[in-house]
């Protein structure tokens, strides 16, 4: 199965669907789920230094005997020597380049924005990543290393769904404007995270259009954007779901705009209620492995516990 590309500002193509191993596989040994998603028919793995399976990532890599003109693999920034961080991580993966190397959190680099984004210019010069780019950063940010460098950022991951959305129309305006891919994390938060909102019905009424399921459509909407998916799931049957997202048919104008509109209402009060408890609890269980969600700005809910 092969998926469409989204074509990257350096002309660089990146498959529009990606399979994760952050989330539920952070800190584990992502060698079986990477190898199901390769055996599945993924083409690009999103990994990162601070999700601490990237040798893992790397194992199921070697063992799927594909070409590595056939994948296109991203890891991400989390801190500390630029170059000496990527080398760290292609050796985890076993890999002499990565096709993107992403800065993770805006504020890894707030000291120096400019200095670091010239060492990132560096690593494509290099030849040790095909594309560079950005992670959660905001339209500010973005225009501080757009306004410094030579190289503009082919992609910024953020973590987007309908229910948040509106809050970024002008990171899509500014993105666009300079032909940044925006990467979307996340996005099934209307069915993981906030079931039972005003998105519920526009999404089950285009499934049953469109003859798929709600996650199918929310990925539709995503790539209707403009933007590439990453998504993550430990189940083969949620694999193939995900993947058939290119065979079905695309959203109408009128459809789009449905789950802009739901969206823009924003989750129940009683799903916003069950996310911050749990996210509390996992807060309150294991700081680390949610040091990543908590450096993020761009979680829907950034209340205190």
């Amino acid at each position: 199965m092969s998926l469409p590309t989204v074509t990257l500002n350096d002309g660089n193509k990146i498959p529009v669907i990606g399979f994760g191993t952050g989330s539920s596989l952070y800190g584990k040994d992502a060698t079986e789920y990477v190898d199901h998603a390769l055996e599945a028919g993924f083409s690009h793995i999103d990994t990162a230094a601070i999700y601490k399976n990237e040798a893992s990532v790397g194992e199921a890599i070697r063992a799927s005997g594909l070409e590595r003109s056939d994948l296109w693999v991203t890891t991400k920034y989390d801190g500390g020597d630029i170059l000496q961080g990527i080398q760290t991580s292609l050796g985890k993966l076993g890999l002499k380049s990565v096709d993107l190397y992403l800065i993770h959190f805006p504020r890894l680099v707030s000291s120096d924005f400019e200095g670091a984004w010239e060492e990132f210019e560096k690593l494509k010069k290099d030849g040790l990543t095909k594309s560079i780019g950005v992670s959660n950063f905001s339209v500010q940010d973005l225009k501080t290393v757009v306004n410094s460098g030579s190289i503009t950022p082919s992609v910024n991951q953020i973590r987007l769904h309908p229910y948040n959305y509106a809050s970024y129309k002008d990171l899509f305006a500014y993105s666009a404007q300079h032909n940044i891919v925006i990467e979307a994390y996340g996005s099934l938060a209307p069915i993981t995270t906030y079931p039972g909102g005003p998105v519920d019905k526009v999404l089950a009424s285009i499934a049953k259009r469109i003859g798929g399921t709600p996650a199918q459509v929310i990925f539709k909407w995503v790539i209707a954007k403009g933007a590439v998916v990453v998504t993550t799931t430990s189940k083969e049957s949620r694999l193939k779901e995900y993947l058939a997202v290119a065979d079905l048919p695309d959203l109408t104008a009128d459809e789009i705009a449905a789950i802009d509109e739901a969206g823009a209402k924003g989750p129940s009060s009683t799903s916003q209620a069950v996310a911050r408890a749990s996210f509390c609890a996992l807060f309150t269980l294991s700081l680390a492995s949610v040091y990543f969600f908590m450096l993020s700005p761009m979680a829907l809910t950034r209340r205190s516990c």
